[in-house]
């Protein structure tokens, strides 16, 4: 999008702005079909311009999903305009530093982002049920059967096939294996709470210490575990088998702090959400780096399927699957 009318729409809806030396410049981040800019106007005042698609309904969601999340005390972006007729939304720029900025720092320094990202999305999980409600509208197909069937089958066709090849018939018989149908059968059966969706260290801004969450217009009712293991089994960073129990602690003492009852199901359902959320990832790897031609999201494919292999590898049910991703471990590392 020409940069002459994004200043032309922000000089009509901001008159009161110094845009006189106006810079904006494009942001580079993710896979998003949505575009970013960063608004500078003078040293000291900035903005994010957010350009989506219009005929995607998740993104038109955003600003009533933002605004939500805000009320409710969760740390997110401040909407400042939205112009729904162009697809534009002004929002406050919170910075360039997110959790993955941090990864090579000392995990004395990572745990405290780490443990104040985890205070925001315990934030979302605990809000009630009428509370939900009236985001209904507003929010995508809620996680069921379908919706993990749908992650499994995009794992088996975009990273599976697409990436490492394998033969069609092998992935159909891996995808109707019966134990991967009832592990979504038992995952949808539980109770559900808002979801992020995707909570990983680049949708986590830190800003003067505290973590603020952005791109949760994915935001759903799901498992809590997903978010944990989303963020645990980030395959955009590295994090030891000692800091994922550091941290997985923290989120269990907070939540039984709050008056949630952590269950004895807890560890088991992180376990399953955990090879749930590397499929999901590891098939939008695949589908981004070789469809849509971002090949960057390839180079994470190891660490993700190194994940995966180990997750899959202690589920009893699981050992065709698990013999598949053996097999494959030499040959990932050469990406």
């Amino acid at each position: 999008m020409r940069t002459e009318f994004l200043l032309r729409r922000t000089r009509m809806h901001f008159p009161l702005l110094d845009v006189t030396d106006v810079k904006i410049r494009p942001i580079e981040k993710g896979g998003s079909d949505r575009k970013f800019y960063r608004i500078r106007c003078s040293p000291n005042q900035t903005l994010i311009l957010v350009k989506y698609n219009l005929e995607r309904d998740e993104n038109r969601h955003y600003v009533e999903i933002a605004k939500f999340l805000d009320i409710h005390g969760i740390r997110v972006p401040k909407i400042y305009f939205h112009d729904g007729t162009e697809g534009l939304i002004w929002i406050e720029d919170l910075g360039e530093q997110d959790v993955y900025s941090y990864r090579h720092d000392s995990w004395l320094v990572r745990r405290a982002f780490y443990e104040s990202a985890l205070d925001e999305i315990i934030k979302l999980h605990r809000l009630p049920e009428s509370v939900c409600v009236e985001m209904k509208e507003h929010l995508p197909a809620e996680f069921n059967a379908a919706l993990y069937r749908w992650e499994q089958r995009y794992f088996f066709n975009n990273c599976l096939g697409r990436f490492f090849r394998i033969s069609e018939s092998k992935r159909k018989e891996l995808a109707a294996l019966p134990s991967l149908r009832e592990i979504a059968k038992r995952l949808a059966s539980l109770p559900r709470v808002l979801v992020h969706r995707d909570f990983q260290s680049q949708n986590i801004i830190i800003q003067n210490g505290q973590a603020k969450l952005i791109d949760f217009q994915g935001m759903r009712p799901g498992l809590a575990e997903y978010d944990l293991a989303s963020l645990l089994f980030d395959p955009y960073v590295e994090l030891s088998a000692a800091e994922r129990s550091e941290l997985t602690g923290y989120y269990r003492q907070k939540q039984t702090e709050n008056g949630r009852r952590v269950n004895g199901q807890f560890d088991d359902t992180l376990q399953l959400c955990a090879m749930q959320r590397m499929m999901q990832a590891l098939g939008a790897y695949g589908f981004l780096g070789l469809v849509r031609g971002h090949e960057h999201f390839l180079q994470y494919i190891p660490r993700a399927m190194r994940s995966l292999r180990g997750i899959v590898g202690a589920i009893e049910d699981l050992k065709p699957l698990a013999s598949v991703l053996a097999d494959l471990g030499s040959s990932d590392l050469s990406v």
